[in-house]
């Protein structure tokens, strides 16, 4: 599940949760915050990726994008790839 503005465990945006749970939802991504964040929601049984900020413009110092693999229900191999600004 992906939505742009969704928050994170324990601060989700409006909705998320109830989605999330209703939906048996394993792996979601959110942003707009560009904080790179990965957690995992033990309450839900998420895993919650936020992968900061890859654009050119914007306060962030650094940009980001996390790599992973999907193996089946498995998510696995998550890398955090820095890029200069």
């Amino acid at each position: 599940f992906m939505q742009h503005i969704g928050g994170y465990p324990g601060k989700y945006a409006k909705g998320v949760k109830e989605f999330i749970k209703k939906n048996n939802i394993q792996l979601f991504i959110s942003g707009h915050s560009h904080i790179l964040k990965i957690m995992y929601d033990d309450v839900l049984k998420c895993l919650h990726i936020n992968p900061g900020a890859a654009g050119k413009q914007g306060w962030h110092k650094v940009r980001t994008i996390i790599l992973f693999t999907i193996d089946g229900s498995e998510i696995k191999d998550c890398k955090i790839v820095e890029f200069p600004r």
